[in-house]
């Protein structure tokens, strides 16, 4: 599994959303560990769909 100082979790802009690699998504089988860099290209937001180009980095 991926050291947890190189994970990290964005934010899509459009709903609030928070994807969490700890976490994956369940609903697009996304397994826990995968880092959003590695998410396919063609994944969206579970919630409104939103493409990987909505998200945003969190800071801190």
């Amino acid at each position: 599994m991926t050291n947890p100082e190189a994970m990290w979790q964005c934010q899509v802009v459009n709903c609030g959303y928070i994807y969490d690699p700890n976490k994956g998504d369940r609903k697009g089988k996304i397994p826990k560990g995968t880092r959003f860099e590695e998410l396919p290209d063609d994944w969206h937001c579970p919630v409104c769909g939103a493409s990987k180009k909505s998200f945003q980095p969190l800071s801190g």
